[in-house]
């Protein structure tokens, strides 16, 4: 099995059900499928091979579902990236990857229009430009006839590069199993079916959205709701005209959203699963977030790029009790440990690295066994997030590993002192990392922003963290700053703010 024969196999099961809906039009299965045998006719034409690296610089919106499968048809390999990129993450990735085929749309033209100078093969959405072709009329002029893909589920698919939190992204290379294996377990654990009418404002060059989701969906030929960007009121009125059944979106997409000042008016009720990743939601988030939804179906899951992503999984129940844990198992197709340093178990309510096991492992990083062997060993993935689990068996994600503070030879987790000081009335965001000190190793310094003026900003945080958390964990510098460096998924870039105070030292 592949994934362009799984569409195959749905258009001639379903070919009447709409696979696509887009704010303007509806797409059945059997018009997805030909459009994507037009387009993969037309790509071999003008020379894209088997085993070429084609990015898709698209947004959510029905060319980057005829590109996504009309290139892995012909054998060639997809690269989703993030529409937001800047020109020089996109240089970064084409030349990381080796890509000789790029795609883009015409509303995104603008931020990578000089690319024909590198020789790239470039295809825009729209009319011809320059030396872009029209991705239009590919599709318009390509046959429609078959194109039979025969690759296995041990053929390389598809590159998905990660945000660069800690550096330069890394490319992380999947295989059909791979991301098969996690449609599999989302159609399971979701309980998706031809019926299910699945909500993608979330960019599908992410893994969760992509694999999760999206291939979930196809696998079981559910209808794909596209909508290009999010906004609150687009989920609420789209969730209403379209009834959607489930939607996968980041902690902020929940939050932004309760906060509609009409959220009442919206009939939400289609909905039978709010899926959440990224972060945890807390109590008293989640607790807001049921309130203004009306409804207690929200599922939170957690898991990495690298692992698919598969994880585990916080169902609705445990919500009640649980908010702010990744829940107590694994999901399917999916083992979970904690480790000490030495990979050996630790014991419950100790802190120990998250380990995965599972088919949704992806094959590597691409050009990179090195870095490869050092986060999958003996089959299992290395995380780099640190957890532990309570007397009742959920697990608790307390820091990323490389983000650990040590100071005087204590561990200090800088989420724990996040959390608390984002309470702070005044308070808009903060981080909070550990900065050189010749005496202790690391001290640690919090960066705020903030919501209105302090008239001491060292003095009212700590008095504000006295009592919270033990006094060694409480920050000893502080500093302002107008907004936190984010990348384009919105991820903190925690390193980038030690490398900006050291070289202000």
């Amino acid at each position: 099995m592949n994934i362009p024969n799984l569409l195959a196999v749905m258009s001639g099961k379903y070919p009447n059900h709409e696979g696509i809906v887009t704010p303007e039009e509806r797409i059945t299965y059997s018009e997805w499928n030909r459009q994507v045998n037009q387009l993969a006719h037309s790509l071999r034409n003008i020379g894209v091979k088997p085993g070429d690296k084609v990015i898709l610089h698209l947004p959510n919106v029905k060319e980057f579902l005829y590109a996504y499968f009309a290139v892995q048809r012909i054998g060639a390999i997809t690269v989703p990236v993030h529409p937001k990129l800047v020109r020089r993450e996109i240089d970064y990735i084409l030349g990381h990857c080796e890509a000789s085929v790029f795609i883009t749309h015409h509303m995104l033209f603008e931020q990578v229009s000089g690319l024909p100078e590198t020789g790239l093969l470039c295809i825009k959405t729209g009319e011809t430009v320059g030396g872009w072709l029209s991705l239009d009329s590919l599709i318009a002029e390509g046959s429609p006839d078959d194109i039979e893909c025969g690759l296995s589920e041990d053929d390389e698919a598809s590159i998905l590069y990660t945000s660069g939190t800690t550096g330069e992204p890394k490319g992380v290379l999947f295989t059909y199993r791979n991301i098969l294996t996690v449609a599999v377990t989302i159609s399971v654990e979701m309980c998706l079916k031809p019926e299910s009418r699945i909500l993608h404002m979330m960019p599908l060059s992410h893994s969760a959205p992509l694999h999760l989701f999206l291939m979930a969906g196809t696998y079981v030929g559910a209808t794909h709701v596209l909508v290009p960007s999010f906004t609150p009121e687009l989920l609420l009125e789209t969730v209403q005209r379209e009834q959607t059944t489930h939607f996968f979106g980041a902690p902020i997409a929940y939050l932004a959203s309760s906060r509609h000042p009409e959220i009442y008016k919206y009939d939400l009720s289609s909905m039978q699963y709010w899926v959440y990743g990224g972060a945890p939601l807390s109590e008293k988030e989640i607790a807001r977030v049921q309130a203004q939804f009306g409804t207690e179906n929200f599922t939170c899951v957690y898991g990495l790029t690298e692992a698919g992503p598969n994880g585990t999984i916080l169902g609705f129940d445990d919500h009640k009790r649980k908010s702010g844990s990744i829940g107590k198992r694994a999901a399917l197709h999916c083992e979970i440990r904690l480790v000490d340093d030495q990979g050996k178990d630790v014991q419950r309510g100790e802190v120990g690295e998250i380990i995965l096991r599972g088919a949704g492992t992806m094959k590597g990083y691409y050009e990179d066994e090195g870095k490869t062997k050092e986060v999958v060993k003996d089959g299992w993935l290395y995380t780099g997030d640190m957890a532990k689990q309570d007397d009742d068996g959920f697990y608790w994600v307390i820091d990323r590993k490389k983000d650990i503070i040590i100071s005087g030879g204590v561990n200090i987790y800088p989420q724990e002192i996040e959390k608390i000081l984002i309470i702070h009335p005044k308070v808009a965001d903060v981080a909070v990392v550990g900065v050189p000190n010749p005496d202790w190793g690391e001290t640690v310094k919090a960066f705020i922003v903030a919501k209105e003026p302090f008239a001491d900003l060292a003095a009212e945080c700590t008095e504000f963290l006295q009592g919270k958390i033990a006094d060694y964990k409480i920050p000893k510098r502080y500093e302002l700053l107008e907004a936190l460096p984010r990348n384009a998924t919105g991820k903190l870039l925690k390193k980038q703010l030690r490398e900006t105070y050291e070289k202000s030292l």
